[in-house]
């Protein structure tokens, strides 16, 4: 079975530093995710130039078949030198999850990775095994992982979270590992883990943390397909067609648009209800059809939930975006849906142009509905999912 990779991290800069020093790069290969967390000597603009250089030369490196020990001699050689320390040093760890489940860890000087099965800490430490490259001692290791498995990266900054603040002597690996095997239990999506962990971080910082904090958090996803369905076809008997095409998929079911919806209805001989629930005023309620996970009306809606999952990508996300993400209308539903309970995204759209949508001065491909699936399919794609689209 093919393993979907959900990753999601969160920074938090050193008091009084507006660059942070610590680097995440996520690449999806053809045949696996790789995932590599490099933190910088020091803080500010020069770790920052260093743990960007250790992140994106290893994860490129290993990316296009390259062996550790190349990727570690590269670094050696390529990194600047520090003119007052004399050091070219930038610590990083390296997870790379194949899709047939085995996972290869690689550490340089970087907390251990924190690995989490059924809510219990694995202990990785034991597998690994110490090698020398370019006069570096590296932990390599290698071991399986399944859906529902939770790891994390993290940098010191966050294993000495509190030092001489809130605690004496900072929260620890072993701290951090059972808040993070506690906490997984009850939020199960990256996305989550990693803001609820950077969250806790910054608390114990007092809100000045004493240095870059980063955690990278990974979640094993068993594969979850969300099926879109959005605009009538062109021609009008290509709809049984498409309906059956839709209602026939594996996985969740949602219709963006009244004409949608009427079609679905029409073609399956089902009532839509509609919610007269009015969460938000700004967008128009939701409703229901037998068979259907969720019906919104289209272009409002997704134009919102666009909005949504552009934040996400493009802010650095908090407990407060998660709380607008949980409220009860079709725009954050989906994204909802999208963001933390899919790994496949297939989108029926059907090409005919509703003038209420359109310009009549701008061809048929300008449309408002079509440019919002295309962005919200590239926002999915950002996000690390699967998407298909099939036209009618």
């Amino acid at each position: 079975m093919k393993m979907h990779v959900d990753a999601a991290y969160r920074s938090l800069n050193k008091y009084g530093e507006e660059l942070c020093g610590d680097k995440v790069k996520i690449i999806r290969a053809p045949d696996s995710t790789i995932a590599v967390l490099a933190d910088g000597l020091g803080s500010g603009v020069k770790a920052n130039i260093l743990s960007t250089l250790t992140s994106t030369i290893v994860s490129t490196m290993l990316n296009e078949g390259a062996s550790i020990a190349e990727v570690v001699e590269t670094i050696a050689k390529t990194l600047p030198v520090c003119s007052v320390r004399k050091l070219a040093y930038s610590t990083f760890s390296v997870l790379q999850i194949f899709d047939d489940g085995t996972a290869h860890l690689v550490e340089f000087d970087n907390p251990p990775c924190i690995f989490v099965r059924n809510g219990k800490v694995v202990d990785l430490e034991s597998r690994s095994e110490l090698k020398e490259y370019g006069g570096k001692q590296i932990s390599e290791c290698t071991f399986s992982v399944r859906p529902g498995d939770v790891l994390a990266l993290v940098s010191d900054g966050v294993i000495y979270a509190g030092v001489g603040q809130a605690l004496n002597f900072g929260w620890n690996w072993d701290n951090v590992s059972s808040w993070l095997a506690k906490t997984s239990t009850k939020e199960n999506s990256a996305p989550r883990l990693a803001v609820s962990l950077s969250e806790a971080v910054r608390e114990l910082y007092l809100d000045k943390p004493g240095d870059d904090s980063t955690d990278l958090v990974i979640r094993i996803a068993p594969k979850s397909v969300v099926n879109m369905l959005s605009g009538p076809p062109v021609n009008k008997e290509d709809d049984n067609r498409m309906v059956h095409d839709f209602i026939t998929s594996y996985g969740k079911k949602v219709v963006c648009g009244g004409t949608s919806a009427n079609i679905v209805a029409r073609v399956l001989n089902r009532k839509i209800e509609t919610s007269i629930n009015y969460v938000d005023p700004t967008i128009p309620p939701t409703g229901k059809i037998e068979g259907v996970d969720l019906v919104t009306e289209g272009v409002l809606t997704l134009s919102r939930t666009v909005d949504i999952l552009r934040d996400y990508l493009n802010k650095e996300a908090d407990s407060f975006y998660f709380h607008r993400l949980d409220e009860e209308n079709g725009a954050a539903m989906i994204a909802k849906m999208l963001l933390e309970e899919c790994t496949d995204l297939h989108v029926f759209i059907g090409k005919a142009i509703n003038p209420a949508h359109q310009n009549p001065g701008l061809p048929s491909d300008l449309s408002i509905k079509m440019k919002l699936i295309d962005e919200l399919c590239e926002l999915v794609k950002k996000l690390g999912k699967n998407v298909e689209k099939v036209y009618y």
